[in-house]
């Protein structure tokens, strides 16, 4: 079974979030934006094995930390798809502009593309290329659990910003309609910031996509 816990990291309180196979207690961690001596505490805590760390866009907030994690423990870069190369070779500058540690760009180990899925341990993820935020921008589904991972795509009572270089508010409104309503209404998910929020409930209430 496929377990999760969220960490906000950054000033910006970014959802990182950790997710494991309870069979193997082997780990992959979501957009580890900084705080990593915070990430890898929980990790010993929880006695999760962190393997790979997979990636939903390359926004500072998202990706600040990645480039060191991985080259500190020798873990696979997994994602995002690879339209997000421009805002990954462009981390350096995002850490300053923004007030970040400074952050290395990356290559990942593995691009991921629409219709892929991840595994780690046991437990296998569903992956959905998601435009608009950035043009790279993935989520990861786990019809398992009914969670998905969706990074800056749609948060509780709100959507991902589509002004930063390369995002479109019209392809944004798209992937929320039909990629994410498909996973089903009761599906809760993980967005990059605030709460957590069902697909049905924003639906319903959200002012963007409501009636969608």
């Amino acid at each position: 079974m496929l377990n999760y816990k969220t960490i906000p990291v950054t000033a910006f309180l970014q959802n990182c979030s950790l997710l494991w196979c309870d069979e193997t207690m082997e780990a992959a961690v979501i957009d580890p934006g900084g705080d990593l001596d915070v990430l890898l505490a929980e990790v010993d805590r929880l006695g999760l094995k962190l393997t790979q760390i997979w990636q939903t866009h390359a926004h500072i907030d998202h990706a600040g930390g990645t480039a060191e994690l991985a080259e500190k423990l020798s873990l696979p870069i997994i994602g995002p798809h690879p339209a997000d190369q421009f805002w990954i070779d462009g981390l350096p500058e995002q850490s300053k502009m923004f007030g970040f540690p400074h952050s290395e760009a990356f290559t990942p180990t593995r691009w991921l593309f629409d219709g892929d899925k991840v595994t780690v341990g046991r437990c296998t993820l569903d992956v959905r290329h998601c435009p608009g935020h950035t043009p790279g921008h993935v989520v990861f589904h786990s019809p398992e659990i009914g969670r998905a991972f969706v990074g800056d795509v749609l948060f509780a009572g709100a959507i991902g910003r589509s002004d930063f270089p390369q995002g479109d508010y019209d392809t944004l409104i798209d992937s929320i309609v039909t990629r994410l309503w498909p996973m089903g209404d009761e599906t809760v998910f993980i967005s990059g910031h605030g709460p957590e929020s069902t697909f049905g409930r924003e639906r319903k209430t959200n002012p963007y996509v409501g009636g969608t």
